[in-house]
């Protein structure tokens, strides 16, 4: 039997009158950790992100995945609207008082499991790797699976009785809700943020690498430094801090600063996370759109892992990797965004029927055994307060409160701060305008927005810089008769695969690039990993698969004399035999290259320069200087 609260407000909830409400714990930096907000207002649903209020009154958006479609990319459309609740009355309550009065019985769920068994999604996960990051696809790639169920007279005292067992029973979480739209309840703890901007300061928080405590034991510094020394766990978070970078290049003024890594510890697992802070003029509502949607939960480069996604996930999305968004403005009148990730939520329609999607990072080291149980450990905290799997022995604050803080041990913060020491320097601090170079240098986005972040080193160099994609109208006549440097960016797929329409366009520009737009004219052209492909296979280089994928990966090479550090994210590789570099040499091209495999790192000549690696990726320590020095070459 349901406890009614004895509250004044939270009473009324209850109450079937009473308008539609969300109840929110926000570990927003600045905010009283110990406090729930409680929001009631009416429903209505937008068609686009432009169209949601941002006022004095605060305004909490539901936001589907579907609505990623705004940016142009492929989505399957399941109808879940983009709902946004106006709040009528706003309340800031102690977190006792609110524990003290809400509900505390159990929920019961009936018929729950996966709607895709742990085999099945172990050969899902095998055909990604297989299908998809060998194949240039992508370097990582989120595929959910979906735990469904009913819980029988679902009504708003059982949706009040899973917040509170979550926010005895969950820590760590970004934020702690419950939103009840009358049509359905979505209540979760979510680790991570989405986005969030005040006083024109953006931040993103991308979270990835997952450390599962062990079944009936406390997790122990030992386990968690093996976690930290895998290079999967290592890399897997280095791509999506990339990713991430690409959108905070898109809505920031002056790019993008790393913060960390961290270590945010939860009651089943902890997760290694980084945070990612800019300056942005833009409305928080352009800044939403443009970081539809997180790495972490898509894949990257983002609009091809949504292709992706539709090809390995039967129906829609829904809310999951999409976000709740709260905007409003500060005392000052200035726009406000906070708004994290839809994820560990269950999503609960008015008859009782339950969906709680979860889903698993896979990279090209991916086991596919490993992957099943991290679907398992994400979801386990929603289903402890679900009833459906026991709480961990140590989940009770109580039993929580006098353990130390994993990342409180020395050891840890060391292995924490030697991540830290692996990244680019230039993304560790805010960049400064230099005049090494000079110019206006046209990019060109193969469908892959590490553009953006190329765009911020050649401009934190001196040039001014468009960026365009492959497929603009006019592009190819815009791009021969640029008084510049032309870059050909990265971005995914064959660049042998005749049959693609996008490599036939990008095989024939490069063609008519090299003849009259390099080879000393002054103009130059720079070719980055797809674009390096492309520029090796028109001096006749051979093109091949990659027996292992080197999606993310942070390797050293010798770059034309010197010893670099530099992170690749490339499928597919030119290769150079002894006989073909000497034959390139009659034409004054160097080759870089691996000694035992013969696969090229790079190649320079008369007006331009191609690198296999990203020189603009945070993998990459010396990328500013290697960029700036290449195109100084071929700008002679």
């Amino acid at each position: 039997m349901a406890r009614p609260p004895h509250h004044p407000v939270l009473s009324r909830l209850l109450d079937a009158g009473c308008p539609p409400f969300a109840l929110l714990r926000r570990r927003t930096p600045g905010r009283d950790h110990d406090t729930v907000e409680v929001l009631i207002g009416p429903v209505h649903e937008a068609g686009r992100l432009a169209e949601l209020p941002v006022g004095e009154r605060p305004a909490l958006a539901l936001v589907p995945f579907r609505q990623i479609r705004e940016r142009g990319f492929d989505v399957r459309d399941d109808g879940t609207p983009l709902s946004v609740l106006v709040a009528e009355e706003a309340y800031e309550l102690p977190l006792a008082e609110v524990l003290a009065a809400l509900p505390e019985h159990a929920v019961r769920v009936e018929d729950g499991g996966f709607d895709v068994d742990d085999e099945a999604y172990a050969r899902i996960v095998r055909r990604v790797i297989d299908e998809e990051i060998g194949r240039g696809e992508g370097a990582n790639f989120v595929i959910r699976r979906t735990f469904t169920g009913s819980v029988p007279g679902f009504g708003r005292a059982d949706a009040l009785a899973l917040f509170r067992r979550l926010l005895v029973g969950e820590r760590g979480a970004y934020w702690t809700f419950v939103v009840h739209t009358g049509e359905r309840t979505l209540v979760g703890a979510s680790p991570e943020a989405h986005v969030r901007m005040s006083g024109g300061t953006v931040v993103m928080n991308p979270i990835s690498g997952t450390f599962r405590y062990p079944a009936g034991t406390a997790p122990t510094p030992e386990g968690l430094l093996s976690f930290l020394a895998d290079r999967k766990e290592t890399e897997e978070l280095s791509m999506v801090v990339d990713e991430e970078l690409k959108m905070m290049c898109t809505v920031g003024d002056r790019g993008g600063v790393v913060i960390g890594p961290r270590l945010k510890e939860m009651a089943h697992l902890a997760h290694t996370e980084y945070e990612l802070r800019g300056r942005s003029t833009l409305d928080v509502r352009e800044v939403l759109r443009e970081t539809m949607f997180a790495a972490t939960v898509t894949g990257s480069p983002v609009q091809n892992a949504c292709r992706v996604v539709e090809r390995h996930e039967a129906g829609g999305r829904g809310y999951y990797a999409g976000a709740l968004a709260l905007l409003g403005t500060d005392a000052s009148g200035a726009q406000t965004l906070d708004s994290p990730i839809l994820i560990r939520t269950a999503d609960i329609a008015a008859d009782g029927t339950l969906r709680l999607p979860v889903g698993a990072t896979l990279v090209r080291h991916s086991d596919p055994a490993g992957e099943v149980a991290e679907t398992h450990a994400k979801a386990a905290g929603v289903l402890a307060a679900l009833g459906v799997r026991e709480g961990r022995p140590d989940d009770s604050p109580t039993a929580s409160a006098g353990r130390p803080r994993l990342a409180d041990d020395p050891r840890v913060r060391a292995a924490l701060d030697a991540r830290r020491a692996d990244l680019a320097p230039f993304w560790l601090r805010m960049q400064a305008r230099s005049a090494e170079l000079s110019g206006h240098a046209l990019v060109i986005d193969a469908e892959d927005t590490f553009t953006a972040m190329l765009a911020h080193l050649l401009r934190s160099s001196g040039l001014e810089v468009s960026v365009l994609r492959y497929d603009e109208p006019g592009l190819r006549e815009l791009a021969l008769a640029h008084e510049g440097p032309v870059v050909l960016g990265p971005g995914p797929g064959d660049p042998s695969d005749a049959a693609d329409p996008k490599m036939r366009f990008l095989r024939g520009l490069t063609a008519d690039l090299l003849r009259g737009h390099g080879h000393g004219s002054g103009h130059g052209l720079l070719g980055v990993c797809l674009g390096h492909e492309l520029i090796a296979a028109e001096l006749g280089l051979e093109i091949v698969r990659k027996r292992t994928p080197f999606q993310g990966a942070q390797t050293r090479i010798d770059l034309f004399g010197q010893e670099r550090t530099v992170g690749f994210y490339n499928s597919f590789t030119a290769r150079c035999d002894d006989a073909a570099a000497t034959e390139l040499a009659l034409h004054r091209i160097e080759v870089s290259r691996d000694a035992a495999t013969g696969e090229v790192h790079a190649l320079r000549g008369p007006g331009f320069a191609a690198v296999q690696f990203h020189p603009e990726s945070v993998l990459t320590r010396e990328g500013a200087a290697i960029t700036a020095s290449l195109l100084a070459g071929v700008l002679v």
